[in-house]
């Protein structure tokens, strides 16, 4: 099968899971036999661009021309039998829809978060989940400036959710939820139900996993991911504290990786904790060896996260995630088998999880073993690849309705 993936893909060090869903999944589609091309835009080019040039983007991100008609001459030279469609603000636009249109090519659009819907993207609001624009209306995101804190900025993105609904409700011929709590947040919007499917990241196993003992690894659990309120880094900050009150005189030690708005308060905080380290961005191969170093892989989240990827990533690994009883991960990590759960911002329930690894770090390595058979069966390439495939010649044989039927398509190939 030929295979178009489009993507405007987020600055280059930033922790972005879906950049590396995205990579991982094209590697795997052509590791499969399947011919893949990649029509791609990154937000690092908007530091290099003019000031006039920056000023339109705005609007650009509400119909780009210039990448209308960029993948426009891609798809006449190429021409794929479908295009997998993955972010598209701020650099693509709903314009790649109509392109697709007009080359009669089927489209596959996965939704990685809830931006068809929720102007910053992720449904949270105030240090709280929230819900107020879920049935497709966007005053409260223009009263409240939700994106980016401010209400000018908000304008020209919930312009883009208006102008661009009705392509995204009749271009796409399958649309891809990452998780059935995803799908359900998103009813609201409208999209056909006949052309839903909910399929989970792939997520590749690490070259190297965690051994099935506690052999080498630390007395350690580790943290990883945007240091911001949405990741629930204030509530990790509070079940530590818990913990510590508690159990003055563990050994546990936490590692905190990565970047982002709070990081300044982070260290501060840790300075007072000669149990806490804060180690900053990591790259995936540093990332992958402190989880295989961890007991346990915290994930603290305070939004209702729309695929657990940092989760699932413990489990490739061998490592129990501790995770929320919200969002995706109920369905992702089942308590007492793969991993835990606690319970939604409650700081000490947290922490009792925190003494339990503590007390009984082999109870915790046996659910990192069972987490990898979990990744094995669930998220591993073969299961994964096979699914998309059928949602591809699904959209291929169905197309939407606003797409013609193809008359340059190369035709499937199995």
């Amino acid at each position: 099968m030929k295979i178009l993936i489009a993507h405007s893909r987020y600055r280059a060090g930033a922790p972005s899971g879906e950049n590396r869903v995205v990579d991982s999944e094209a590697a795997a589609l052509a590791a499969a036999g399947q011919d893949v091309t990649l029509f791609q835009r990154h937000s690092d080019e908007i530091a290099g661009w003019p000031l006039t040039r920056k000023a339109a983007l705005p609007a650009l991100s509400v119909y780009n021309p210039a990448v209308r008609r960029e993948l426009t001459d891609l798809l006449g030279r190429e021409r794929p039998d479908v295009v997998h469609v993955h972010n598209t603000f701020p650099m693509l636009s709903a314009s790649v829809l109509e392109a697709c249109r007009d080359a009669a090519v089927p489209v596959v659009a996965t939704m990685h978060n809830y931006r068809l819907a929720c102007a910053s993207g992720d449904f949270f609001r105030d240090g709280q989940p929230c819900h107020a624009c879920a049935d497709g209306s966007v005053g409260a995101a223009l009263r409240h400036g939700c994106y980016r804190g401010s209400r000018a900025a908000t304008v020209p993105v919930a312009t883009a959710l208006l102008a661009s609904r009705r392509s995204w409700r009749e271009l796409v011929s399958a649309y891809v939820f990452i998780s059935v709590s995803q799908r359900d947040l998103l009813a609201g919007v409208g999209l056909p139900s006949e052309r839903v499917f909910v399929k989970d990241n792939f997520v590749a196993s690490p070259p190297v996993t965690a051994a099935g003992t506690t052999e080498g690894r630390g007395h350690l659990v580790s943290s990883l991911g945007r240091l911001d309120a949405a990741k629930g880094v204030p509530l990790l900050m509070a079940a530590w504290d818990h913990f510590r009150r508690a159990n003055p005189r563990s050994p546990l030690r936490l590692a905190i990786a990565g970047d982002g708005p709070l990081m300044g308060r982070v260290r501060d905080w840790a300075t007072g904790h000669g149990s806490v380290d804060v180690l900053g961005h990591l790259s995936r191969p540093e990332a992958t060896a402190l989880i295989a170093r961890s007991l346990a892989v915290v994930v603290p989240s305070a939004w209702e996260e729309t695929f657990g990827l940092v989760a699932v990533e413990a489990m490739a690994g061998g490592v129990a995630p501790i995770v929320p009883d919200r969002g995706s991960f109920p369905d992702l990590v089942t308590d007492g088998v793969d991993g835990a759960l606690f319970r939604p911002g409650e700081a000490r329930d947290l922490a009792g999880l925190l003494a339990d690894v503590d007390r009984a770090p082999e109870r915790f390595v046996a659910l990192g073993t069972r987490g990898r058979r979990t990744h094995a069966a669930r998220f591993g390439q073969h299961t994964n690849i096979e699914r998309l495939l059928g949602i591809y010649r699904y959209a291929i044989e169905h197309p939407a309705v606003g797409t013609p039927a193809p008359a340059l398509a190369s035709g499937a190939r199995p």
